[in-house]
């Protein structure tokens, strides 16, 4: 495992790194709001793309860095990430396809910023649909803007919702709620069975 501290403009991030022996693509992973890149689904969805011949960057967002919990604003959210996308894409996953994802809030960025971080597919682990209670505050904008593959990950009890399968993306429901550790199985399962799928072309 190698680590690399990456500068954005909003601070220092900083970048996990898991090797697969094949290197088929790519895959950056962020976290959620308030956790890290610990989270059992993050260590699980790594796993699964390890297994799958895939390079994994779990990445800590700078304000994660810098050991603040509260998360920073969307926009320098998005910006600290293709800061980090620009710099692995040149160094450890230099002409490979790449692939974004995250869990919760890191699959927000990873919606809002794959077109122009020009990734492959995207990789959902409990996208927040809505805040808990709220569904007239929908964020399916950001996932329905996709234009690229998406694998969504849900909890069948998500407090936070739940989206529907639609053209390009696919949608596994799980045992759980918003934290996916009911089935972390079933979760390396689904996630290791897309990314063989969608690479296959790319191969």
């Amino acid at each position: 495992m190698t680590s690399r501290t990456i500068q954005t403009p909003h601070g220092p991030a900083r970048a996990e790194l898991h090797c697969s022996r094949e290197g088929r693509a790519g895959l950056l992973l962020g976290h959620g709001a308030g956790g890290g890149i610990a989270a059992p689904d993050l260590v699980a969805a790594t796993r699964a793309a390890v297994d799958a011949g895939v390079h994994v960057a779990l990445v800590e967002q700078p304000y994660r860095v810098a050991g603040r919990r509260a998360p920073a604003p969307a926009k320098q959210l998005d910006a600290a990430w293709l800061a980090v996308a620009e710099d692995l894409g040149e160094t450890w996953f230099d002409e490979m396809p790449l692939l974004f994802g995250g869990r919760s809030s890191g699959a927000r960025v990873a919606c809002r910023t794959a077109a122009e971080g020009q990734a492959v597919a995207v990789l959902c682990l409990a996208f927040p649909v809505h805040p808990p209670g709220k569904p007239e505050k929908s964020r399916m904008d950001e996932l329905a803007g996709l234009e690229v593959p998406a694998l969504v990950v849900q909890g069948e009890n998500d407090p936070f919702g739940r989206p529907e399968s639609a053209h390009h993306r696919e949608v596994v429901l799980l045992p759980g709620d918003h934290n996916l550790k009911a089935d972390l199985e079933g979760l390396r399962r689904a996630v290791g069975e897309w990314l063989d799928r969608i690479l296959r072309p790319l191969d």
